[in-house]
């Protein structure tokens, strides 16, 4: 039987896998006239009924404590405009460049966590994620003659910083009383909520027409797997594993970007390709591994003294 700390790094690589699906679903809605704000309001509501209907399965109900309500208002303001910020990014650059530079989080995440909780980066954690970030370099492809836009890196930095604040609030004491489940259910309500805001204030409201019937089964797909799998995974893997190492598993989100380039557009994977991938597996294996990685690393630290006293009696 799997042990609790597994079934957190599992969650968090399904988490950043699904997440990883945003271009694929998104980009088809901008193409026939979609703005990001309706995307995500579309993608959010599909998303609402289908946690709401797995909170009734398990018998949960959807009370909240009166000094719970403010804490997960902010929560969904914080993923809310991590999810516009992203999105609109996508207008100011390529999706691919986008996904590639939001991976910036993880080292927001450990330098949150180290400034302001006390949580000691040790040599292990620093090591992977230099490693994933050094990987998702070799992924992004610039010799195509694409130039980075800098309203479009502000917006993924915009997007990647709220997205860093939003795991470390989701592993704070004041919400680890409500289940994972709920905390989902209310983060995608209050955001929600935000982007009707946005329509009330002047923000144009888009929907695929009556002759593009077809483009709902993205706006499902939307709300499916990067929305409620990817947050509900994400939440639930913080809660076991902690921020650090979910952040970092994280780096799992461009791999599945270029899988589907290899499966759905047909590109092929350049040696600079598959290098990137393999730091970001043994990135994600050191994770993984935890305290015995490092004790593995102390080990072979302490070799090097063995190996030279021996050359030097010889």
């Amino acid at each position: 039987m799997l042990s609790n700390t597994t079934k957190g790094y599992i969650l968090a690589a399904i988490a950043a896998a699904s997440y990883g699906t945003n271009p694929l679903f998104a980009l088809p809605l901008y193409k026939i006239g979609m703005n990001p704000e309706s995307v995500l309001f579309f993608r959010y509501m599909t998303a609402i009924p289908m946690l709401a209907a797995m909170l009734m399965m398990r018998g949960r109900d959807f009370g909240l404590r009166r000094h719970q309500i403010l804490p997960l208002v902010a929560m969904g303001l914080i993923m809310a405009i991590s999810s516009l910020t992203l999105f609109e990014s996508y207008n100011h650059m390529a999706a691919g460049i986008a996904s590639t530079l939001l991976f910036v989080y993880p080292i927001m995440v450990a330098v949150i966590m180290a400034l302001f909780f006390k949580e000691r980066l040790t040599i292990t954690t620093i090591l992977c994620i230099v490693m994933a970030l050094s990987g998702i370099g070799l992924l992004y492809r610039g010799s195509d003659g694409d130039t980075l836009s800098l309203v479009g890196t502000l917006l993924v930095m915009a997007s990647s910083l709220s997205y860093a604040i939003y795991i470390v609030g989701a592993n704070r004491p004041m919400l680890s009383e409500i289940p994972t489940l709920k905390i989902t259910f209310y983060v995608l309500v209050f955001g929600a909520l935000i982007f009707a805001g946005r329509f009330a204030t002047g923000t144009p409201f888009t929907m695929p027409a009556a002759s593009q019937w077809y483009m709902w089964a993205d706006v499902v797909a939307l709300a499916l797997f990067p929305t409620a799998i990817s947050f509900l995974c994400t939440t639930a893997a913080i809660q076991r594993i902690g921020s650090t190492p979910t952040a970092i598993l994280g780096a799992l989100e461009p791999v599945t970007a270029i899988i589907f380039g290899v499966l759905v557009f047909g590109e092929t994977l350049t040696p600079r390709d598959m290098v990137g991938l393999t730091l970001i597996i043994v990135a994600v294996t050191m994770v993984v591994g935890g305290s015995k990685t490092g004790e593995y690393l102390m080990r072979l630290r302490r070799m090097f003294p063995r190996i030279l006293n021996h050359v030097r009696h010889k």
